[in-house]
């Protein structure tokens, strides 16, 4: 009798076995969970120095080579410096005719001049002594009763005439030019000596030197090219210090925030991974292609070298971390008209328990309420079927 109930208990537990769904089950635990957002960037550097020619010319000698390291004040490059030196020489001639032309006017004018005014000066003097002569005869001869009244009028009028023409000349010889003219001779000289200022730093720029310790990441020319003045030559930068300018979709701008962690990848160096923070959160939207972004600046923390500017990457920002948490993973929560749901397994049954969600990614939801550290879950079945409460289930990992 007893062997025959073992049997039955047997057969039923095989037979309930078979009918249980298998249920794949997961446990509550604590860990830490974030919210992220990600999007491409490009990499500038902060300290960043950019060649140009300063005139057009040949490259007379390069220095360098790409992703060459330099110390400050080390040369890179060097022009030709036959067209400075033609633009000195032009300066230089362009000053001395400015000031010397302002030394001849402080001196009331040129050699030429001064002799040409004292000349004039002598004329007017000898046509006033004669004017002066001539009334006083004039004068005499009237009182005479031998010059009417209109000729002694007459002598006066030209005495008079002298008299201005030699106030004008005198006053024009020692006042020739007035401050307005002086001033406006002092603008020129100068003017004159910023050219030449100008010139001879062009000529110093011929010979490039680095401003600061850095690599050299771009060399768009070579040796005994022609180039024409302002274009770039070669660029330096200091690979410590980098930043990413990344654009963020619209819907994802109000989530960014001044010191958030970021991380960065680069596809050229797939087992590498990049550190920094945002510096810089958008304050405006703009058109970005055929998007709408804010435009965002990110420090790296940790650059040493090993990354280049100019370069694409992908950056992932943690928005937002909640640390030491009840986690359960996303495919466990259900929602049913807004309410959070699991299927907690107790024994070899699902029991539907409702549940308070904190943050929720991809792959793992917070539970703020309901169950406990250690609780388990089920996740989905292996096999066709729906899991339900009070489903009988074979739990599997």
């Amino acid at each position: 009798m007893t062997l025959a109930l073992v049997v039955v208990a047997v057969l039923f537990y095989i037979r309930n076995s078979s009918q249980r769904l298998p249920v794949r089950v997961a446990s509550v635990e604590r860990r830490d969970i974030t919210r992220t957002v990600s999007t491409n960037g490009k990499v500038v550097p902060s300290v960043d120095f950019q060649a140009h020619a300063p005139v057009g010319g040949e490259i007379r000698d390069l220095f360098v080579s790409l992703n060459q390291n330099v110390k400050a004040g080390e040369s890179l490059i060097r022009m030709s410096d036959s067209v400075a030196r033609k633009d000195i020489a032009a300066a230089e001639a362009v000053l001395a005719s400015a000031q010397s032309q302002l030394n001849a006017m402080r001196r009331g004018g040129t050699q030429d001049e001064r002799l040409s005014s004292k000349s004039d000066l002598d004329a007017a003097l000898q046509q006033q002594r004669q004017a002066a002569a001539t009334l006083e005869t004039t004068k005499r001869l009237h009182a005479q009763g031998a010059a009417s009244q209109n000729e002694v009028a007459n002598a006066q009028q030209r005495l008079t005439d002298a008299d201005m023409k030699v106030n004008q000349l005198q006053t024009r010889r020692v006042s020739r030019y007035n401050a307005e003219d002086l001033s406006t001779q002092q603008a020129q000289v100068a003017q004159a000596e910023a050219g030449l200022a100008a010139a001879r730093a062009e000529l110093a720029a011929v010979d490039v030197k680095a401003p600061f310790d850095g690599t050299v990441y771009a060399i768009p020319v070579s040796k005994y090219d022609f180039v024409q003045g302002g274009e770039a030559l070669l660029d330096v930068a200091d690979l410590s210090k980098l930043e990413v300018l990344a654009y963020f979709d619209e819907p994802d701008v109000g989530r960014l925030a001044i010191g958030q962690p970021v991380e960065i990848v680069w596809d050229a160096k797939p087992n590498l991974m990049w550190h920094g923070h945002i510096i810089e959160a958008p304050t405006t939207i703009i058109t970005y292609g055929t998007r709408n972004v804010g435009e965002c600046l990110i420090t790296v923390d940790d650059a040493h070298g090993d990354l280049l500017p100019n370069t694409n990457v992908t950056i992932k920002v943690t928005t937002l971390l909640h640390k030491n948490v009840l986690l359960l993973p996303h495919e466990a929560l259900h929602t049913d008209s807004g309410s959070n749901y699991v299927y907690r397994v107790i024994g070899d049954r699902l029991v539907k328990t409702p549940v308070q969600v904190g943050v929720v990614n991809p792959v793992s939801a917070e539970i703020t309420g309901g169950l406990k550290e250690g609780d388990k879950v089920a996740l989905n079945p292996t096999t066709e079927g729906d899991l339900s409460d009070g489903l009988h289930i074979k739990a599997e990992n």
